[in-house]
């Protein structure tokens, strides 16, 4: 099994993924490797070349943005690996809210704060959208409305919408992370000028849970199996 990580030159944002990767294996019992599809190796390509038997490949990203749709399949195909499944992006999927939340809640937001969710941004219209579905979802178990900002590629950005908000009234804003590791994007969400930031979702139990959840979905539907279940979770 090989878990993908979008890449970073953050030493913590590498532990991150490295931490994924071990509590996915923990949860379905089975070896689980890294790979990255962007700044560092080793590449998925790299890491497929090294195995001749089925992989199945695991993309851990919040959005099925570029690098799930175009990127990844791309290495996939240059790898020439037979037997490669991939199982789906964890996507807008309303089991990740406890992670959102509990995350949001360790920052210290206060009731009565504006709440924003920062993702990390997307030229792909349906990776946006998936960012909005989740936004939507957390401002109804917060019973406000939640704005969806970016720290990069789209408009607005999370340190416009932070001055939007406090011109508006807001006394305190907190930002909601909608990031799985640290790096250069959670980096940008802390210089953003808001009262609180969450840290990134990381190897909360709610994201190992939907990652094994859609492992174990996409191995049956595979296996012609008819206990699978397509999509089960997802919010969209």
């Amino acid at each position: 099994m090989l878990l993908v990580a979008h890449g970073t030159r953050s030493a913590e944002g590498t532990r991150t993924a490295r931490e994924l990767a071990d509590g996915l294996a923990a949860r379905l019992r089975r070896t689980v490797e890294v790979a990255y599809a962007d700044v560092r190796g080793p590449t998925v390509t790299e890491a497929l070349a090294r195995h001749a038997g089925p992989v199945t490949l695991v993309p851990a990203f919040l959005a099925s943005g570029y690098h799930v749709r175009a990127d990844i399949p791309a290495q996939v195909r240059r790898a020439g690996a037979a037997g490669v499944l991939t199982a789906p992006a964890l996507g807008a999927d309303r089991a990740l809210l406890p992670a959102l939340a509990d995350r949001l809640a360790a920052s210290g937001v206060r009731e009565g704060d504006s709440v924003l969710l920062a993702a990390a941004g997307s030229s792909d219209p349906e990776a946006r959208a998936e960012a909005h579905t989740m936004a939507g979802l957390l401002g109804r178990v917060l019973h406000r409305p939640v704005p969806v900002a970016w720290a990069a590629t789209a408009e607005p950005s999370v340190a416009a919408t932070v001055a939007r908000l406090r011109a508006a009234g807001a006394r305190r804003v907190a930002v909601a992370t909608w990031l799985l590791a640290p790096g250069v994007f959670a980096d940008r969400l802390a210089a953003s000028g808001a009262d609180t930031v969450a840290a990134p979702l990381a190897a909360h139990p709610s994201v190992l849970e939907a990652l094994a959840r859609r492992v174990t979905e996409a191995e049956r539907a595979a296996s012609g199996s008819p206990h699978a279940v397509s999509g089960a979770g997802r919010a969209a």
